[in-house]
């Protein structure tokens, strides 16, 4: 009998053993699949996973993380499905479940991206390396933390997108690495991505203003706007992955935030 595991959403998923033909819809748990060397194993990927280039150019697109094309993923065959509660729609897993193995992430903090990174590990028959992935990603956090403890808390408002614009508010993973990296959410009272006016930006009075390169591609010429708005902000373009990506990426998080607060 294949073994039954619980996901991140605490649904029960009866899975092969080993599982040889993954589907990932989720970009930075395809990186990390990628990072687990199972490149054999990995037999289609949404239109947004662009790292490893190499599995973008080469691997079946099954469309993006928020329409899939069953089609497509029914003449692939898998035995393992693995996606993410935020990045996926409902029905789509819905329809996916009914006829494959669909394992869910559900992140919110560090612990959530270390859980996955092991129990994906375990799913794939690779768990020492997801062990050994996991220890590392977690000890630079710890020696993060200890620099940024000795840092004043530097307020910052997160923008995601624009017209209109949308900020990363509590219960999200980037606040938790917004945190991590020694800046205070001046939207920490929100939920989720709300939709703020430059006035509602302008009255938080944030010190730093940091602009994503995902989902939105913020760029030189939106910070004008921005400035006229908040004169006394600081306001940064910033690599979005390193701030919102879940999976093997979080080995880069630490030193690029140390750069982000001059450290």
């Amino acid at each position: 009998m294949p073994p039954i595991v619980t996901d991140q959403m605490g649904r029960k998923v009866q899975l092969p053993a080993p599982p040889l033909r993954i589907v990932s819809l989720v970009p930075s748990q395809t990186e990390l699949l990628s990072a687990l060397n199972l490149n054999e194993a990995v037999v289609g990927i949404t239109k947004f996973c662009v790292h490893p280039e190499d599995w973008f150019r080469s691997k079946t697109r099954v469309g993006g993380t928020k329409e899939v094309k069953m089609k497509v993923i029914a003449d692939l065959s898998p035995n393992l499905i693995i996606g993410n509660k935020e990045e996926n729609s409902p029905e789509d897993i819905r329809a996916l479940e009914k006829d494959y193995p669909v394992w869910m992430s559900d992140i919110e903090d560090l612990e959530d991206a270390l859980d996955m990174i092991r129990t994906i590990g375990l799913l794939t028959d690779r768990q020492p390396a997801a062990e050994e992935l996991a220890g590392k990603i977690n000890g630079a956090f710890i020696a993060l933390g200890q620099q940024i403890q000795r840092l004043p808390q530097v307020s910052a408002a997160y923008l995601i997108w624009r017209d209109p614009y949308m900020v990363a508010g509590r219960e999200t993973f980037i606040d938790e690495m917004l945190q991590r990296a020694g800046f205070s959410n001046v939207f920490s009272r929100e939920r989720r991505y709300p939709e703020v006016s430059l006035d509602a930006i302008a009255a938080r009075e944030p010190e730093v203003i940091l602009l994503s390169s995902e989902p939105y591609p913020f760029k030189e010429k939106h910070i004008a706007e921005l400035q006229a708005a908040c004169p006394t902000s600081d306001i940064q373009l910033i690599d979005g992955e390193l701030f919102s990506w879940y999976g093997s990426r979080l080995l880069q998080s630490p030193d690029y935030f140390r750069a982000l607060r001059g450290r």
